[in-house]
């Protein structure tokens, strides 16, 4: 999954959450977080991303700062870093604006523009996918947002979104879905997909239609058919399409193994207008994802990807967190709060003192992501915040 950690702490005072977790009949209390300490929470992530930000619009390196990642291509540093960088700049838009915000952001759509297209790094390593997915969102987001309307910017983010969908066209396999690793067979276009890296793109490329952009209603379809034959009976979602779901037990496929495949596969579902994705049916994703969520934090902080139990990585703690927020969001508004506020108590207990947020000890990449994603997760549940997932 996505692997984009390890950032310089910034300074920053430390700030203690609004109520520490308290033992009660033998169980560690959820802490208590409402809108306003929300937001507070993302004004300190926001700020952590401003300060760690490089004067070219950056984050992260380019290169490889990791040991564990010493067998990929070289190309795959840099476009987890791209990856990356388009989560942040995500996350940057969807906070409230201020003239040193907006410049970062600036900077940072700079660097998204003028910075190469991602390539695929070898026969086997596809990694640019991550950079097309979230860079195509990226580039759609900027479209839309009135920051970047002035006629020069605005043809050049629609140019960049242009080629990141030519890429993510070209890398879509014959299933309908993206991966990032080869399949079977080594082919031009790949043969290998998996269900989060092709949901979490769909809503993009159905707004980018209602956008008017040149894009093949056909790309949004066979991603939409890919995810649905995904689902399985018990709720869960499988990792990759298969003709059946891998063994029984301690499975990635169980729904303890796919708590945030769940939730980005119903919120994508949703969002490109399935019937069968009901409020029941995200209700019951979101209440799996609460009574498993044990298995998401045994898994973070991991430094060995899929050790946890049933194959859970580190990494996928802040890309549920971030989709089950978005799914919330899919349920009718009276019910909204009570999701979100459940959510953020495990959003704040792994904020660190400087603002940012990691759930895999890895890549500088990783720390920027992490960060971002928590933004986003924070966002949706403040009344009035901007979407721009």
């Amino acid at each position: 999954m996505f692997v984009l950690s390890h950032v310089l702490a910034l300074a920053c005072p430390p700030v203690p959450p609004p109520q520490e977790p308290v033992e009660t009949a033998g169980k560690v209390a959820e802490l208590v977080v409402d809108a306003d300490e929300a937001r507070t929470r993302v004004g300190r992530a926001a700020d952590w991303l401003l300060s760690s930000q490089r004067p070219d619009g950056a984050w992260g390196a380019g290169a490889i700062d990791s040991v564990q990642f010493t067998g990929f291509s070289v190309e795959t540093y840099y476009v987890f870093q791209y990856a990356a960088n388009s989560l942040a700049f995500l996350a940057l838009l969807s906070v409230d604006a201020t003239p040193e915000r907006d410049a970062a952001a600036m900077r940072a759509l700079e660097w998204l523009l003028a910075s190469r297209l991602p390539k695929r790094g070898n026969d086997w390593d596809v990694d640019c996918t991550w950079a097309a997915l979230y860079g195509f969102q990226a580039m759609v987001a900027a479209s839309d947002d009135p920051r970047f309307q002035t006629e020069a910017l605005w043809e050049r983010v629609n140019a960049r979104g242009a080629d990141l969908y030519a890429l993510l066209e070209n890398n879509q396999e014959p299933l309908g879905g993206w991966g990032y690793y080869e399949g079977p067979v080594v082919s031009n276009r790949p043969t290998w997909s998996t269900s989060f890296a092709t949901a979490c793109v769909i809503p993009a490329l159905v707004r980018a239609q209602g956008m008017g952009w040149k894009v093949d209603p056909e790309v949004a379809a066979r991603a939409v058919r890919y995810v649905d034959r995904c689902r399985l009976p018990d709720g869960g979602v499988m990792y990759d399409l298969r003709p059946l779901p891998r063994r029984p037990g301690e499975s990635i496929d169980n729904v303890k193994g796919s708590l945030g495949r769940i939730q980005v596969a119903n919120w994508a579902l949703r969002r490109a207008g399935l019937a069968s994705v009901t409020d029941e049916r995200l209700r019951e994703g979101l209440e799996a994802f609460f009574e498993h969520h044990k298995f998401l934090d045994v898994a973070r902080m991991r430094p060995i990807p899929h050790e946890a139990y049933y194959a859970n990585a580190a990494y996928f703690y802040m890309f549920a967190h971030c989709y089950a927020a978005q799914a919330i969001n899919e349920l009718p508004e009276p019910e909204r709060a009570g999701w979100h506020r459940r959510l953020r108590a495990h959003l704040a207990k792994i904020q660190w003192d400087d603002g940012s947020s990691l759930d895999f000890p890895n890549m500088s990449c990783m720390q920027t992501a992490g960060t971002a994603f928590s933004i986003l997760a924070f966002q949706a549940g403040i009344p009035g915040a901007k979407a721009t997932l």
